[in-house]
């Protein structure tokens, strides 16, 4: 079996650094110059410009990672949660713009929930409430982009619940993220399960894949190899699903990418 294209997640800067890699194989790429509120209240169309101009002839799959910065998906606060639309709509503004088909969303669901969530009568139900009041526009918008927002796990314990809050708005454009490292975290402080069970709870609603290594203890975002992630068994757990997830490094290092790459190549999981 051939192993997986690996792509990653840069800047434009770092971009232009990988241009040729990222290329040669048409990678998977998330663009990560769109997070923050100070680019997207200014004129962003320059950034956006570059990035059509850096990969001239690119036909990967490609998109953002979403603004997430200061808010959660689940607030009840109607006035922030207008905010928190307005982040995410311009997230999209700028799919649009650099022809983008995913971006990035955050779970709401935290360790005090898993803890908490089922010892408060309805909390679940208010909770889901307040995250289709805030999402269930975008969502609509995104459709009608062409864009998978993939709601990407930050302090999840139990994958279910993310999964089961997915499913809750019966679209397409909404579907599962998973961030190695931010479950690997959680197995390791929190009682989460290993990363490839969260695959497995994923299954065929996993569109997108945050590759990195971590020890357990943090969100390290090191280079593949230098964390204790059982890689085999996550790339394996993919390997059986029958979709084809976006499969991203997303390091703290970028210099890390040619030695996560050459780790990944060795053990016969990615190219």
């Amino acid at each position: 079996m051939t192993s997986p294209i690996i792509g990653a997640a840069l800047t434009n800067a770092e971009l232009a650094t990988y241009q040729t890699w990222i290329l040669e194989k048409d990678r998977d790429l998330e663009l990560q110059s769109f997070v923050g509120a100070a680019v997207l209240d200014d004129d962003w169309t320059p950034l956006a410009e570059e990035v059509k101009h850096l990969l001239a002839g690119y036909k990967g799959r490609m998109g953002i990672h979403g603004p997430f910065w200061g808010f959660t998906i689940d607030t009840p606060d109607p006035l922030v949660r207008a905010v928190v639309q307005k982040r995410l709509g311009q997230g999209l503004d700028v799919c649009a713009a650099v022809g983008g088909t995913h971006m990035v969303v955050h779970s709401p669901f935290t360790t005090w929930d898993y803890n908490n969530l089922d010892g408060y009568t309805d909390a679940r139900d208010r909770m889901l409430t307040c995250v289709h009041e805030l999402l269930s526009p975008i969502v609509k918008r995104a459709e009608t982009l062409g864009v998978t927002l993939v709601l990407e796990n930050i302090e999840d314990i139990n994958p279910a619940d993310r999964k089961e809050l997915c499913q809750s708005f019966g679209s397409d454009a909404l579907q599962l993220s998973i961030d190695t490292g931010h479950a690997h975290y959680a197995h390791g402080s929190t009682g989460a399960p290993p990363v490839d069970y969260f695959v497995r709870s994923a299954g065929d609603m996993l569109a997108h894949v945050h590759l990195q290594d971590a020890d357990g203890h943090a969100d390290r975002h090191w280079q593949i190899g230098q964390g204790n992630i059982l890689w085999p068994s996550v790339f394996a757990a993919i390997a059986a699903l029958n979709v084809k997830p976006r499969l991203i490094l997303e390091l703290a290092n970028k210099a890390g990418i040619p030695a996560s790459m050459a780790y990944l190549e060795a053990q016969g999981l990615g190219q």
